[in-house]
């Protein structure tokens, strides 16, 4: 874990690697609570008995907006920084889902900070590279680049 005093102080880590997270099971269970909270109930994630039939080696897949949802939870506790107020998201760049998650996969995530912005107002903008994989595969299923803002001070507990 990286420890710092102040949000600013994580300009001098920018293209420091926070490293990966652990291992996560997308199951079935996880696509289907997805699909009704966001609505997208395509057969590719639902529908078991279809897929058996109708997708590549049988299985229904995650839906991309999972993963990139999954991804602060699977980022959590890799930056902590002591006069932390408050950290908001403040958007996602470049977000690519390169390749499909089945059921019953293993995914984890690499997180980078990239860039850090220290602005007028004394906030810090960092953005963070979060590369996705699937156990077993060589190609990424997801690349993005998340941002957030922070400001500095005392955290209310």
């Amino acid at each position: 874990m990286l420890k710092l005093k102040y949000p600013k102080d994580l300009k001098k880590f920018e293209n420091y690697d926070l490293g990966y997270s652990d291992w996560f099971l997308i199951d079935q269970q996880i696509i289907n609570a997805f699909a009704k909270l966001s609505g997208d109930d395509q057969w590719i994630h639902v529908d078991t008995e279809r897929a058996l039939n109708e997708m590549p080696e049988g299985k229904t897949i995650a839906h991309g907006l999972l993963s990139l949802c999954i991804s602060p939870s699977l980022g959590k506790n890799k930056i902590h920084i002591e006069n932390l107020k408050h950290t908001f998201n403040y958007g996602i760049d470049k977000v690519r889902f390169i390749s499909p998650v089945k059921v019953g996969s293993f995914i984890r995530l690499k997180s980078k900070i990239a860039e850090v912005t220290i602005r007028d107002d004394n906030t810090v903008l960092v953005r963070i590279e979060r590369t996705m994989e699937v156990k077993g595969f060589k190609k990424l299923a997801m690349y993005a680049e998340t941002l957030s803002l922070m400001y500095s001070g005392n955290s209310i507990s």
